[in-house]
């Protein structure tokens, strides 16, 4: 299992390479929209075409990060029944390939953010090549700090936003994207520990127990929803607050919603989740109608 396929096609070695670059998770650099969003910024032409700057330069950083990251873990990966069918692992993909590709696209991401106009954005995409870079090297093997790591880079994302548009961020925002980051992150490790096969290829989960991470999750959980609803109660005032009360019940069966698929053995690819759980799909969609029409409204 991993050796690579005899004669290769180019078209096939492309598709593998595209496929390499995980476009799916591109889901999470939405993330980059959310400040412009809760700021009320996004019916203005340039401000959505300053988000979409900040999403395409993430995209590209992303995919570079993942290719790299891939390279470095390709023989841990030949021994996970998941990892082992990814381009890199499967040999469709050579290593040398997903490094010079991913190198490439990593150079590419902050003259993208470049194109918002001023230092900031390229700044922060810079900074954010910086902790996935020490993250592929280093922090991966360390217990605790991986996980914080890896959320940074979601709550890296979501204030990115903030500075292509040029928008305040609130510590209520920051706080909830904190949080809900590592609630994410700590499913994600508790269900790669609990699949079978996984706990030899990811140097941490040694250090973890699936009651540990679940009480990471409790606790994250349970200090977000206490924010969120803290925000939509005295953060706002007249008809919006209606509104934002509303987005708590939604708010809050996400939280539950999540936290039962984990322990229900899936969330090992959270992004997945969302484009495949029905109730997950309906929970998100009645939030975010809530929240814009809370937004809007004033």
């Amino acid at each position: 299992m991993g050796s690579p396929p005899a004669a290769l096609s180019p078209l096939r070695r492309l598709a593998g390479l595209v496929r390499a670059c995980r476009p799916r998770q591109w889901l999470k650099n939405g993330l980059v929209f959310t400040a412009p969003a809760a700021a009320g910024v996004l019916a203005t032409g340039t401000a959505v075409a300053h988000a979409a700057i900040a999403f395409a330069a993430f995209c590209l950083a992303a995919s570079g990060s993942y290719l790299l990251n891939d390279a470095a873990d390709v023989e841990a990966d030949r021994l996970h029944p998941r990892k082992s069918r990814r381009p890199v692992a499967a040999g469709e993909v050579p290593v040398w390939l997903a490094r010079v590709t991913g190198v490439a696209l990593m150079l590419a991401a902050p003259a993208v953010a470049a194109l918002s106009g001023g230092w900031r954005l390229p700044a922060v995409v810079a900074g954010y090549l910086a902790l996935t870079f020490s993250y592929t090297l280093w922090l991966k093997h360390q217990a605790v700090v991986d996980l914080v790591a890896v959320a940074g880079c979601h709550v890296v994302r979501a204030y990115a936003g903030a500075v292509a548009v040029d928008v305040p961020v609130t510590s209520w925002f920051l706080v909830v994207i904190s949080l809900g980051s590592l609630q994410l992150v700590a499913g994600k490790r508790e269900a790669e520990l609990r699949a079978r096969g996984a706990s030899g290829t990811r140097t941490t989960l040694g250090a973890y127990t699936p009651a540990y991470l679940a009480s990471v999750r409790a606790m994250t959980s349970a200090a977000m929803i206490v924010t969120y609803c803290l925000w939509a109660l005295q953060e706002h005032n007249g008809t919006a607050l209606t509104f934002y009360a509303l987005s708590i019940v939604p708010f809050v069966l996400i939280v539950l919603r999540h936290g039962l698929l984990v322990d229900g053995g899936v969330g090992e690819e959270p992004e997945e989740l969302v484009l495949t759980d029905r109730p997950l799909q309906v929970f998100v969609a009645a939030l975010l109608a809530l929240l814009i029409t809370g937004i809007y409204l004033t």
